[in-house]
C-alpha cells in the first residue's frame, strides 16, 4: 500500500513538471533614460525586445551584475512555470505612465515577472492571468485583480502574469511608486503563417478545361468577325 501511494505521488509530480513551461526570459543589454533593449533566445530563434516608456525616466536598468532581486525564486515558479528569471537583469520603475514592450517577431504567451509592486495600480491593454505570487526579495504580497485588465499590488507583490495568445507588443499603464521592478519572458515563437493552399489535381483539371473553353469561345468569335 505504501508503495502504491509513493508511486502515485511520483506520477503526480511528474505530470506537474511535464505541464510547466520553461520560460525564455529577457537578457537586457542596453538602456537609455526612457527605454531598455535586450534579446530573448527561444530555441534556435533570437527575438529582440524593447521596453519603452511614454517619456518618464526609468529608475534604473541592470544589464550585467548587481543585486539579484529574483531571489528567492519561489514566487516565480509554479505548476505552470518551470524557471524563475535566471540573472540579476531587471528594469526598475518609479514614475507612472504608459509602458510598451515590443518584440521583433510575433511571439506566444508573453510573461511578466514583478518585484515589489506595493500599492501600485497597473492596467493592461490585453487580458492576462495570474500564474504565481508569493514572498520575494522585499517581503510578501498578492495581486488584487481589479476591473478590466488591471491589478493593484496588495503588500509587496512578487509574482508572474501571463498573456495568452500571439503578440507583437504588450502595453500597460502604472502609477508612481518609490520603486518597482519587472522583466519579460515568452513561452515560444509564433509559427509562420501556413503556405497558400495548392489546388487538388481535379481542381487543376477543371481550371485547364475552363481556360480551354474560354479560348474556344474567343476563337469562334474571331472567326465570325472575319467572315
Amino acid at each position: 500500500m505504501r508503495g502504491l501511494i509513493l508511486a502515485g505521488a511520483i506520477a503526480i509530480c511528474s505530470a506537474s513538471a511535464a505541464g510547466a513551461v520553461t520560460v525564455a526570459w529577457a537578457d537586457w543589454q542596453s538602456a537609455t533614460t526612457t527605454s531598455a533593449n535586450g534579446q530573448i533566445i527561444s530555441g534556435p530563434t533570437t527575438i529582440d525586445v524593447t521596453f519603452a516608456t511614454s517619456g518618464e525616466a526609468l529608475n534604473f536598468v541592470q544589464t550585467n551584475g548587481g543585486t539579484n532581486f529574483w531571489e528567492p525564486p519561489a514566487p516565480y515558479t509554479s505548476g505552470a512555470v518551470e524557471n524563475a528569471p535566471p540573472t540579476s537583469d531587471i528594469i526598475s520603475l518609479a514614475a507612472g505612465g504608459t509602458k510598451t514592450i515590443t518584440f521583433s517577431k510575433a511571439i506566444t504567451d508573453p510573461y511578466i515577472a514583478f518585484v515589489s509592486w506595493n500599492g501600485n495600480l497597473a492596467s493592461f491593454t490585453q487580458p492576462f492571468e495570474k500564474v504565481s505570487e508569493g514572498c520575494g526579495y522585499w517581503g510578501c504580497g498578492t495581486f488584487s485583480l481589479g476591473s478590466g485588465n488591471s491589478f493593484v499590488g496588495s503588500g509587496e507583490v512578487h509574482g508572474v502574469l501571463r498573456f495568452l495568445g500571439t503578440f507583437n507588443s504588450v502595453s500597460f499603464t502604472d502609477t508612481s511608486e518609490n520603486w518597482h521592478g519587472l522583466t519579460v519572458g515568452i513561452g515560444g515563437v509564433a509559427p509562420p503563417p501556413p503556405p497558400p493552399a495548392i489546388p487538388e489535381p481535379a481542381s487543376w483539371a477543371m481550371l485547364i478545361a475552363g481556360f480551354g473553353l474560354v479560348g474556344a469561345v474567343l476563337r469562334r468569335r474571331r472567326a465570325v468577325l472575319a467572315a
